[in-house]
């Protein structure tokens, strides 16, 4: 095995490890800051930073959102999506408190995971500031979004993240895609075409990404309406920008406690659901464009 992939294996043991002893405590200070805090969670100068939530998670992500909030860079926006009309109207108190210091709460359709950035990219035809996506159970450092900044300025023509895969070819010529589970995470800082952004550490996207997406609609609900990272990637190659992780290695956040639901995990990637969606939605001039250079 690839010593950067056994580290990142490692790295990943150590969060899952170490988070439930690490957590709480930042759990409560968290919370302390939602009850106490009167500073903006935005100030100009920063990307838009987009996220959806559900069912029971919407009386916990005042917490994540606490701690894109206290971060380095604040966002210019940070904008929670709903669909649930009812919890829409009776927000958790720690969302409304939150909403006192910059954040927006909109009410939407329910898009699956495409509602954590398509209501955003669907506003307006043309966008002068990136896009930052996060999950809504997990804890972000304080120099998360800073550091997706830098990397957007540094290349403007890319899509950076955290975390990313290398999609897995085989066949002549690559011409067939392996199965989702046997995509190896990614072990380079290179930007490459097979290098698949994954949204739970975060993502950048450029304002142009936003605009070629604003353009292609909702074609996502034909083909991968429970996959937002293959839809987002597959439009990556067609747009012609390329996905560079941060780092060498792959970077895991501690989650919020009792929020991880399993139920789309299981089906995109235990139960062939990614794979299926991977079928439907990559055409033959992505597989040649991903075959045309190393991983």
């Amino acid at each position: 095995m690839d010593i950067d992939l056994l580290i990142s294996k490692i790295h990943r043991k150590l969060v899952y490890k170490l988070a439930p002893r690490l957590v709480p405590r930042q759990v409560r200070a968290l919370q302390r800051r939602n009850e106490t805090a009167t500073e903006p969670v935005v100030a100009p100068g920063g990307p838009v930073v987009s996220l959806t939530t559900y069912g029971p998670r919407i009386d916990t992500v005042h917490l994540t959102i606490e701690s894109i909030g206290r971060g380095r860079l604040k966002p210019s926006r940070l904008v929670l999506w709903l669909d649930d009309a009812a919890r829409f109207n009776d927000l958790p108190a720690g969302l409304r408190r939150l909403q006192a210091r910059g954040l927006e709460v909109h009410l939407t359709d329910n898009l699956g995971p495409h509602t954590k950035y398509y209501p955003y990219v669907a506003s307006q035809p043309h966008h002068e500031v990136p896009l930052v996506t996060a999950d809504d159970d997990i804890v972000y450092p304080r120099w998360w979004l800073r550091r997706l900044w830098e990397a957007y300025r540094a290349a403007p023509d890319q899509i950076s993240c955290y975390r990313a895969h290398v999609v897995a070819l085989e066949g002549r010529d690559g011409a067939v895609i392996r199965p989702y589970r046997e995509w190896p995470p990614c072990g380079s800082r290179e930007p490459r075409w097979r290098h698949f952004a994954t949204g739970v550490s975060g993502v950048i996207y450029p304002p142009h990404f936003l605009d070629f997406m604003h353009a292609q609609g909702d074609a996502f609900k034909a083909c991968c309406p429970k996959a937002d990272d293959i839809w987002l990637h597959a439009m990556a190659l067609r747009a012609g920008l390329r996905v560079r992780q941060l780092g060498r290695l792959p970077r895991y956040f501690e989650g919020l406690p009792g929020t991880h639901d399993q139920g789309l995990v299981h089906f995109n990637s235990f139960s062939g659901g990614n794979d299926r969606q991977i079928a439907a939605t990559y055409v033959a001039a992505d597989l040649r464009k991903m075959a045309e250079e190393p991983a």
